[in-house]
């Protein structure tokens, strides 16, 4: 791949939240739902993943088993989750849930939430929602906080589906 940073347009010393701005512009641009290029966006989704895996990611090792896990900064989980409902029904789903397990930081709606979370553990975490035959796709990016390795974004996942669930159990 080339130089991540020269995709989107950034130093290489770029902070997670000049990443994310240069993302979010790019895709203003490019994202096939505003009459963009699909190809052009996967690269600029696939650079941004790997600048975000440069903060402070170790070098990736041999698979270990699930349990002996190395400690990462970030860490994917692609894809994490389906809801069968469509984009903006469960974008707020997820906005609802997100404030029970921590701190709405960015709604950028219906397609990326950021937050805070302190359940599973305190960590950042961003939910990319994607259309997918009249359902939605939710795909997790989690990261440490304070220096702390990110928890494994399965349990974080197990957690958001947990409060789905929950959610939809309040209903009438």
């Amino acid at each position: 791949m080339s130089d991540p940073y020269a995709t989107l347009g950034v130093a290489p010393d770029a902070t997670l939240d000049e990443l994310t701005a240069a993302r979010r512009r790019l895709a203003m641009q490019l994202h096939p739902d505003r009459g963009g290029d699909g190809g052009a966006m996967q690269v600029v989704n696939r650079a941004f993943d790997d600048a975000v895996q440069r903060l402070g990611a170790p070098a990736p090792s041999p698979a270990p088993a699930r349990k002996a896990r190395p400690s990462r900064s970030v860490d994917y989980d692609w894809p994490s989750f389906t809801v069968d409902v469509l984009p903006a029904e469960a974008f707020e789903a997820l906005v609802v849930v997100s404030a029970w397990m921590g701190e709405v930081l960015v709604d950028d709606p219906p397609y990326v939430l950021e937050t805070f979370l302190r359940d599973p553990s305190p960590c950042w975490c961003r939910l990319d929602l994607v259309p997918d035959a009249g359902a939605t796709t939710v795909s997790l990016t989690v990261a440490g906080v304070d220096g702390e390795p990110a928890p494994d974004p399965e349990d974080v996942r197990d957690v958001f589906v947990a409060n789905l669930n929950r959610l939809g159990d309040d209903l009438p």
